[in-house]
């Protein structure tokens, strides 16, 4: 497994030339932060967003990177940006009101310059570069692709009453992360129908229509930050490599 890079040194990469477009949603509220807005934390001296945006800075498989974020943070994301070299970045644009919302936003902005996008949680700066490569490459063949990694914990499906209804076979389920690859006409299109603030999956869009997503192995190190305990995993995963 490729050990990660955490220097955050600028590297100038030479972009394939069909290299993919990428949108990173970092609007969210950080609700579960206890008021500190996660995008700007920062892990061994560096915020999330910045490492996030370097990771795919950093992909020769990346040609662009759109940012998705609240409209109050559209100036610090470019200031952050501008400090960590990240050249790749087109846009900075408004998010929706939910992920999906946010995500169709993000690709909007790609759809009449290319065919196919990834997309990317902000709250994962741990990303590899390797997982990365592999669901560009996916995205290749496929309209529809996701990372994954398979599950450590047995399930159980309960009702509203909290009792358990069915244990699902483990081995048959994966824990879906990002980046994951869309389509951008067919996620667009799908979504014109769509509630989008009930999905929380970019790949669940395009399996309304039909679609088959291609799993691809992802890292148990490509962690969500969505708690201050989180915080604290990413620091030793970083300090770990360092």
């Amino acid at each position: 497994m490729q050990k990660l890079d955490f220097s955050l040194e600028y590297k100038k990469i030479e972009t394939k030339n069909d290299g993919l477009p990428a949108v990173i949603v970092a609007a969210g509220s950080s609700t579960r932060m206890k008021g500190t807005d996660k995008r700007f934390v920062p892990l061994v001296g560096v915020p999330i967003l910045a490492r996030t945006m370097a990771a795919f800075q950093n992909c020769s498989a990346i040609s662009e990177i759109a940012v998705v974020t609240s409209e109050d943070k559209i100036a610090d994301v470019k200031r952050l940006a501008a400090a960590y070299a990240i050249d790749k970045l087109s846009f900075v644009a408004v998010g929706g009101g939910s992920r999906e919302e946010s995500v169709k936003n993000g690709l909007l902005l790609f759809k009449d310059k290319y065919e196919k996008a990834l997309v990317h949680d902000g709250a994962r700066p741990l990303v590899p570069t390797e997982v990365i490569e592999r669901v560009a490459e996916a995205l290749g063949e496929f309209n529809s692709v996701s990372c994954a990694v398979p599950l450590k914990d047995t399930i159980k499906r309960v009702d509203k009453n909290g009792i358990s209804v069915e244990t699902p076979i483990r081995s048959e389920y994966v824990a879906a992360q990002t980046p994951q690859g869309v389509n951008i006409s067919m996620f667009l299109s799908s979504a014109e129908d769509l509630d989008l603030s009930q999905f929380t999956d970019d790949t669940a869009i395009l399996e309304r229509l039909g679609e088959k997503t291609k799993i691809v192995e992802g890292d148990y190190r490509n962690i969500k930050i969505t708690n201050p305990e989180d915080i604290d995993l990413a620091t030793k995963l970083i300090e770990k490599e360092l």
